[in-house]
């Protein structure tokens, strides 16, 4: 018999990828055809650091490369190097899960913005290495205000209408483990 635990998880895996195609069928959409001044929020990564801080199992790192190269490749980015700024963002903040877990919304919210800095900064600072053209950095920093400003949001979606809500210490993990 499979385990409803087991279950689970390949299902929330799968809901992650829907959402996360349905993120990028909206950012190729043709809504706006005049070159703008500002940027969205990156809801892709938002997501991805919320379903990591609140379960990592239903986000394994080859899932979350697979995912942000397949953006990579859709939205005309160099491959690779959002995927690996972005995944290296979700396993640090993986690594800051136990000291999250007790702590407010406050410092998982700075705790991200952090990270979030760091990676969008990161890109563009091995963009400008290589002498790829980078964007503005208006459009950079609106870009982080967005992604920053929509997290309390994608918190809110993550948790009351996917329901994906931290272990508690009573929980185990799939391997017997205290979470």
């Amino acid at each position: 018999m499979i385990d409803k635990s087991v279950t689970r998880t390949w299902i929330m895996r799968g809901t992650f990828v829907l959402l996360a195609l349905t993120i990028l069928f909206f950012n190729l959409l043709p809504l706006q055809t005049t070159p703008r001044t500002w940027a969205g929020p990156d809801l892709l990564l938002g997501f991805a650091f919320a379903w990591v801080l609140r379960r990592p199992d239903y986000v394994p790192p080859l899932l979350l490369a697979g995912i942000f190269l397949l953006s990579d490749l859709l939205l005309q980015r160099p491959p690779g190097l959002w995927s690996l700024l972005a995944l290296l963002g979700c396993e640090n903040l993986k690594g800051r899960i136990r000291n999250l877990r007790d702590s407010t919304f406050a410092a998982e919210w700075v705790a991200v913005a952090v990270v979030t800095t760091m990676v969008l900064m990161g890109n563009r600072l091995i963009l400008a290495i290589v002498m790829v053209p980078v964007p503005s950095l208006t459009l950079s920093l609106s870009e982080l205000g967005a992604t920053l400003l929509s997290y309390p949001l994608i918190v809110l979606v993550t948790h009351g209408v996917l329901g994906v809500r931290r272990p508690t210490t009573t929980d185990l993990d799939s391997m017997g483990y205290r979470a």
